[in-house]
């Protein structure tokens, strides 16, 4: 491949493999500690809801300047910087001991958050173009797979270390994949796009009206598939236990075969791309995705809601990947950077959107509007089956 050296391209993708996991891995280790730092801090729900909205105003803020910190300093640099703020900051939640300081921590932590998302996607956007190859769904199976090894190892550790003994480790441990990882991610550069290739014949383009346009049409996407995630990762247990009995255990199964579901489409992607291609694929993910969760919110038995997760989770796996791509591959970081936002924002909307839906109606019906969104994304990827054509 002109430019480009096939080992470098290969331990490129195996380091921000590495990260994307880490990423994974830090942020469900804290999730599964938020039980423990509300006891500690005292905070009443509401008081906590607003303190962990500081997460997500970190993230959204920090989304956008890290595309043009990407264009100014490379997203390899920036990648690195902020696996070491994301490490660090993991480790302040359990040092606070009221609701504000919690909240003032937690918008460091989404800061890191948030910059590192759109500084690896904006790399692996880059390796992607220059392999010719649709691996981007792979890098979120890493995410996916390090996020559920940080929860299973937070639920182990929950027992027998403290909030501050566990979140320290998660620094540690950050730090030191950081290290190692980081130093080999630094001494490699960002592949050259090849000389010629059937779908990406010039560089990504600058943010003009008509781009900011097409890109934000690909963040619709990834906002429809991230409300639903964040949908069910709050109210799957709860739809299960209220409308189905389903035993608080058996509740819990539901969103756990949700998420190996995802893991599961993510791993096969790349396979699942070079057959269908990127729109099919979408149109296909979203139609699925809609079809599971209808089965999912109105299913009259708990086997049946498990199988319309299985199937929801199988078709959303690919699409906020598909999405960020797309974005990424039109507009460089920039594009990276308001794709991820948008999708950021679906994961934040859908559960109090779930919630009003549910007062207003049952909370079967407001599940359904994850289908309605799948469904959505699935018409936008047909519509824009040529956008970004040059």
């Amino acid at each position: 491949m002109p430019g480009n050296n096939g080992d470098d391209l290969t331990r490129l993708r195996i380091a921000l493999t590495v990260f994307f996991a880490l990423d994974g891995f830090v942020f469900a280790g804290w999730v599964v500690r938020i039980p423990a730092i509300k006891h500690q801090t005292g905070a009443s729900a509401s008081a906590l809801g607003l303190a962990l909205l500081g997460v997500s105003a970190g993230a959204v803020i920090t989304m956008m300047l890290t595309g043009r910190l990407c264009r100014r300093y490379g997203s390899h640099r920036v990648t690195v910087v902020c696996g070491i703020l994301l490490s660090l900051s993991v480790a302040l939640p359990p040092l606070t001991h009221s609701a504000v300081a919690l909240g003032a921590v937690l918008l460091i932590f989404g800061a890191a958050y948030g910059g590192i998302n759109v500084a690896f996607n904006s790399a692996a956007v880059d390796l992607v173009r220059a392999l010719q190859r649709p691996i981007m769904p792979s890098f979120h199976a890493a995410f996916s797979l390090g996020g559920m090894i940080g929860a299973g190892v937070g639920g182990l550790v929950a027992g027998a270390l403290s909030p501050t003994q566990h979140l320290f480790g998660l620094t540690l441990i950050g730090l030191v994949v950081t290290a190692v990882t980081g130093r080999a991610l630094l001494r490699l550069q960002p592949p050259a796009p090849p000389e010629s290739s059937p779908t990406q014949k010039t560089a990504p383009r600058r943010l003009d009206t008509r781009t900011r346009g097409v890109v934000i049409t690909f963040g619709l996407i990834a906002l429809c598939t991230a409300y639903g995630e964040g949908a069910l990762a709050d109210w799957s247990a709860l739809h299960l236990e209220q409308d189905l009995h389903a035993t608080p255990g058996a509740a819990a199964v539901g969103y756990s075969c949700f998420a190996l579901a995802m893991t599961i489409g993510r791993l096969t992607g790349t396979r699942l791309l070079e057959r269908l291609g990127r729109t099919r694929t979408l149109v296909a993910g979203g139609t699925t995705a809609a079809a599971g969760m209808l089965l999912g919110a109105l299913a009259p038995s708990l086997w049946a809601a498990f199988l319309g997760f299985v199937i929801t989770g199988l078709g959303l796996a690919n699409l906020f990947p598909v999405a960020v791509e797309r974005a990424g591959t039109l507009a460089g970081p920039d594009g990276v950077a308001i794709a991820s936002t948008l999708g950021y924002g679906g994961m934040l909307l859908g559960p109090p959107a779930i919630g009003f839906m549910a007062d207003w109606f049952s909370l079967p019906a407001a599940l359904t509007s994850v289908a309605a969104l799948a469904a959505t994304a699935a018409v936008i990827g047909l519509v824009t089956r040529r956008a970004g054509e040059r």
